[in-house]
């Protein structure tokens, strides 16, 4: 129920609870849009003849777009607001969406050019919703707060995994894009009249209500640190590789499970949703479980440091037994256990690096996860096509396993001797 401050001015908190309520939206759709050609290239590599490195490649070219516009992102909505930066991006990303089927229809670099621009709309995501989170969360409650729009990621997933095999089977591949390109503008209509980039530039919210936040929503941030700045900080670092190792070993799983469940176990592609949904929907549950846990701990006297290494121990030491046990199973539906046991520890890293950057550079939130993420983007690029080749050399998926646990493990060390959790940036 909306609570009405004496002025009769609409509060802040239903204000705070609809902006993130929409980021949330916003990712879904960001990760349903980028997962659908997971599942639609099966089709595709079939009626366009591709090898594995070639379909890694068409699969990976998203990211080189998504990599460009990480940091500029950042920069823009710090400069811009969140608000616009963010709209911006989800329609021109929709766009894209529909534009990929004309696209791979009117020849291969055209493809690519398309899955580059899709990319480049969705690159500005997270730093948007980051710098609008640094205005608009307080402290105490921006852990559960990433928690959420990070849950939107594996619902989105599901979505994808479970809806576009149907509109494979049923209306041929190109609707897995046409559908979901839709998404976008709906979003717009709403996204626009309810939100603000700043609490005080919303029209319903007063200046009363802007204490919860102790001032800081408010006020105008310093201009960002340099990019020289960051990188000299060790805490930074420990963001930057934990998301980079992280990621590597997220976005193989999200592009290779659907065919490492296809060729290693025969599983029927009809069928594949049903497989690779329970990991998401593991995912889903636990990410917003993990969030609660780490504001939880931290209320209760925990030093911010000691929570975050402890949920970053947790969230890569499952994920490294997982991966390795995904070297020996001998069922389709062992190897789905063993993705679940994954994302279930693996989703404590919502209270591990994943908000790291609201508690060293709470001003500054847009502008590093702009950083970090250009990093996480790197084995989008690399990591999926080097994984493919991985394949098409060996014959063998252990490998593709091995190399993602090594990273995690080197992650982990890295965060657990350099993380910090105090303010490093005014």
């Amino acid at each position: 129920m909306t609570t009405v401050a004496a002025t009769g001015v609409v509060s802040l908190r239903p204000q705070r609870t609809a902006l993130i309520a929409l980021c949330f939206a916003a990712v879904f759709i960001c990760y349903v849009d980028r997962v659908n050609i997971s599942l639609a290239i099966v089709a595709m590599t079939k009626e366009f003849g591709w090898s594995k490195t070639t379909s890694g490649f068409v699969m990976s070219s998203f990211f080189i777009g998504y990599l460009l516009t990480q940091v500029p992102g950042g920069m823009l909505a710090g400069r811009l607001g969140g608000k616009h930066v963010l709209a911006f991006g989800v329609l021109f990303w929709s766009l894209f969406t529909a534009l990929t089927p004309p696209a791979a229809y009117a020849g291969f670099a055209v493809l690519i050019t398309a899955r580059i621009a899709l990319g480049m709309g969705e690159g500005v995501t997270f730093p948007s919703i980051y710098a609008l989170f640094s205005r608009w969360v307080p402290a105490n409650r921006r852990a559960r707060a990433a928690g959420l729009v990070f849950s939107a990621i594996p619902l989105g997933v599901l979505c994808a995994q479970i809806a576009t095999p149907l509109l494979v089977t049923s209306f041929g591949w190109p609707w897995a894009f046409y559908a979901f390109a839709v998404l976008g503008p709906l979003w717009w209509v709403v996204w626009q009249p309810l939100t603000a980039s700043n609490p005080a530039e919303h029209p319903r919210v007063g200046k009363e209500e802007l204490r919860e936040l102790a001032g800081e929503a408010a006020a105008t941030p310093p201009p960002a640190p340099s990019t020289r700045a960051l990188l000299g900080s060790t805490a930074v670092w420990a963001i930057v590789i934990g998301h980079f190792c992280s990621n590597w070993s997220g976005y193989v799983m999200l592009s290779w499970a659907p065919f490492y469940l296809v060729e290693r176990f025969g599983v029927d592609f009809h069928s594949i949703g049903l497989y690779v949904m329970a990991p998401s929907v593991v995912s889903f549950v636990c990410l917003n479980g993990a969030g609660v846990l780490g504001d939880a701990l931290i209320s209760r006297g925990l030093s911010v440091v000691a929570v975050r290494k402890l949920m970053q121990t947790i969230g890569f030491g499952g994920p490294i037994g997982a991966l390795l046990a995904l070297t020996q199973v001998q069922t389709a539906e062992a190897a789905v256990a063993v993705m679940c046991v994954s994302t279930l520890l693996g989703a404590a890293v919502a209270a591990g690096f994943a908000c790291n950057h609201l508690d060293i550079a709470p001003r500054h939130a847009g502008a590093l996860m702009g950083l970090s993420n250009t990093a996480g983007t790197i084995p989008g690029v690399i990591g999926v096509t080097f994984s493919g080749w991985l394949v098409d050399v060996t014959g063998s998926w252990s490998i593709v396993f091995l190399v993602a646990a090594g990273l995690k493990v080197f992650g982990l060390a890295f965060f657990l001797v350099f993380a910090k959790g105090d303010e490093q940036f005014a």
